[in-house]
């Protein structure tokens, strides 16, 4: 299986399934001599792992992580840092009944035709637990791109959305509520909805925007290489993730060049940033601000017409651990992944 290695210059290479006895990963091309902050880096673990709140599913999975190389007396040594994250609280029967069923809008099909066989329990390779791997590796990114300062939240779950810009939020208020939305009255209606939508036995999906501060200007490069292109890359390669626009998006479409323009200052800066502080696939100083869509979660707790593998389709009754909605875990997740990018332009 290829395509487990993200990046170039900072590059991670994950492995492991959602059941197997540990997931990690290798990080090559950190620089040597950085003091790194272990605890942050767990920090950043415990605000992805599950088990958070009585919203997210209920697998319960301390997600400690263990570095067996790269790491002497808390400084970077310049070689690659390997890392493992113990599964310990598999529940493998779960999924037995999948073993010659495919789910709806899961990997399980695709899986199957691209490899002739599959680890059916719980998505395997295809299980978003590997995201805490980047989880990892982002963090160790954040140490390296300082001060560069990283900001996601939920800005939209289902068809709750946030009306203001992100620079009339207070970012403080993102890790005071479960669904980390930085703003209190949205926070409880988005709450209130994943929790009637549980009952349901359904699923949402929806939004998380992120804002990247203290940008220098001159990361990215042309042509194939472009900054919002990379960061599209890294954003679409996480589970559940259905779309992607920076700056002004889709937005934009509908405005005038005489609207859309960023007009500059004299000390090179612009009067607006529609452009999302990227021009030309290069960064330009402005902050950096982009949208992520997340599909509802496919596994839903009523009964679903499934494909068997002799072609019949059938009804099977959900059970299992799941999300209903992955947006609130996954904020962590994206500030790794936009690290990572970064970290490997500013290499």
């Amino acid at each position: 299986m290829s395509g487990n290695t993200f990046g170039k210059k900072f590059s991670l290479t994950t492995f492991g399934e959602s059941h197997g006895e540990a997931i990690g990963g290798i990080i090559d091309g950190c620089p040597s001599n950085i003091e790194l902050d272990l605890n942050e880096i767990q920090h950043e673990l415990n605000r992805r792992k599950p088990g958070q709140s009585n919203i997210v599913t209920q697998r319960k999975e301390s997600d400690t992580v263990q570095f067996l190389s790269g790491i002497f007396e808390g400084k970077t040594t310049g070689t690659p840092i390997g890392f493992i994250i113990p599964n310990e609280n598999q529940k493998s029967k779960d999924y037995g009944h999948l073993a010659d069923h495919f789910r709806p809008s899961h990997a399980d099909y695709t899986y199957q035709k691209k490899y002739g066989i599959r680890d059916y329990r719980g998505g395997g390779r295809s299980s978003a637990r590997e995201t805490a791997c980047r989880v990892v590796a982002g963090a160790i990114a954040k140490q390296i791109i300082q001060p560069i300062k990283i900001t996601a939240f939920v800005s939209s779950i289902g068809n709750i959305s946030l009306k203001k810009t992100y620079k009339e939020l207070d970012f403080n208020q993102i890790e005071t509520n479960a669904v980390r939305c930085p703003d209190a009255e949205f926070a409880v209606q988005m709450e209130e909805l994943i929790k009637t939508t549980r009952k349901q036995g359904d699923t949402l999906g929806g939004i998380i925007t992120c804002v990247v501060q203290n940008v220098p200007a001159g990361l990215g490069n042309p042509v194939f290489d472009r900054l919002e292109a990379d960061l599209a890359k890294a954003m679409l390669s996480i589970n559940a993730t259905k779309g992607f626009e920076i700056g002004s998006g889709f937005s934009g479409t509908q405005m005038k060049g005489s609207q859309h323009n960023d007009y500059f200052n004299p000390d090179g800066s612009t009067k607006t940033n529609f452009s999302g502080g990227v021009q030309g696939g290069i960064s330009n100083g402005m902050d950096i601000y982009f949208n992520v869509a997340f599909k509802p979660v496919a596994t839903l707790m009523q009964p679903q017409e499934m494909l068997s593998e002799s072609g019949e389709i059938i009804t099977v009754d959900g059970k299992g651990r799941h999300d209903v909605c992955v947006v609130p875990r996954a904020v962590p997740i994206v500030e790794a992944m936009t690290a990572l990018v970064l970290a490997d332009f500013i290499l």
